[in-house]
């Protein structure tokens, strides 16, 4: 991918190079959100191609979808250069897009809106920035304490627990095995492959299309994540059941305290799969990687996710925000 250049500015590809720049940028910020990390926007980029450039010593992460830029975070750096990057940043989409809709940052973690205002009010869906431009709230981030994960104590996860224990006694001789990407690579795109089809089966007609570009970004992440596991610090968990690779999910850690789970993928005829494997993998980040949180992203607006993730409890949710530019 070559470089992109608008408005005297030159924004250079968002590859495995950029990594080591975005991490020292990001170590400044210390936050759990999800997005926040070089892996997590690394692998679900299939939608659009992605670049950076370094303005005001801030990193400036943009996406170029048909030809529209958007920014995926804000600028990351010290709290005096971002609001001047990014009233840059603004220019430069501004320069580049056919209309302001396309101009926006998303995916701004709360506590960094204080580096653009003062007086947000608490739990506002939408309020004003300065005079130039118009915030959204949008998702949250689902965060759980990882010893309420593996403890599973109380009537809040007696349904969690009762799945584990049937999946173990129906599969008494599964086999859990650390990710390897050479070794399980085969398996874990066979797993994906035939989790498509069995969801295809009962797929509405009119949701179809939104279902496979959906798909087509997953099955990319994933190829990339087997691709370039190593280079990007993963951490990854395979549940092995009479011999075939019945599920997989792969996280990392965003800071000392705190991991997250990027993708999950498990044989939903098995059931019980998906609840063991991610009690196994809170056990691994906990025991392994001493954190204490797990963070596993946010709903994508989808009712029956946000079901799914709300019934594990969350210790806390994480609002994130868009910024529009405010039309004149």
């Amino acid at each position: 991918m070559s470089n992109l250049r608008v408005n005297n500015y030159e924004l250079l590809p968002f590859n495995l190079t950029a990594k080591p720049i975005m991490d020292g940028y990001l170590a400044m910020l210390r936050l759990d959100t999800s997005d926040y990390t070089f892996a997590a926007n690394y692998l679900w980029l299939s939608g659009g191609s992605g670049f950076y450039a370094i303005i005001d010593d801030t990193f400036c992460f943009f996406l170029l979808t048909n030809g529209e830029l958007s920014m995926i975070l804000p600028p990351i750096g010290q709290h005096q250069n971002v609001v001047n990057a990014m009233r840059t940043c603004f220019g430069i989409m501004d320069q580049n897009n056919s209309a302001t809709v396309f101009t926006k940052i998303e995916y701004v973690d709360e506590s960094l809106l204080s580096d653009f205002a003062t007086d947000v009010e608490e739990g506002a869906e939408i309020f004003d920035l300065f005079e130039e431009y118009l915030v959204e709230r949008t998702l949250v981030d689902y965060v759980y304490n990882c010893s309420d994960l593996i403890e599973l104590k109380g009537n809040d996860y007696a349904s969690k627990r009762n799945e584990i224990n049937k999946f173990k006694r129906i599969h008494p001789d599964y086999q859990m095995q650390l990710l390897d990407n050479q070794q399980h690579s085969q398996g874990i795109m066979d797993l994906v492959n035939g989790w498509i089809a069995e969801r295809m089966k009962y797929m509405p007609g009119e949701k179809t299309d939104a279902f496979l570009e959906g798909i087509y970004s997953e099955r990319t992440a994933v190829k990339r994540m087997l691709r370039d596991y190593e280079k990007l610090d993963l951490i990854g968990l395979v549940i092995i059941i009479n011999g075939t690779l019945s599920g997989f999910t792969v996280g990392e850690k965003i800071n000392d305290k705190t991991a997250s789970v990027i993708i999950e993928k498990t044989d939903f005829n098995i059931l019980g799969c998906a609840q063991f494997i991610f009690r196994e993998f809170a056990k691994l980040l906990s025991a392994e990687y001493h954190v204490d949180y797990i963070n596993v992203g946010d709903d994508m607006g989808f009712e029956n996710l946000k079901k799914v993730k709300m019934s594990y409890r969350p210790n806390s949710l994480i609002p994130k925000y868009t910024i529009y530019k405010r039309q004149a």
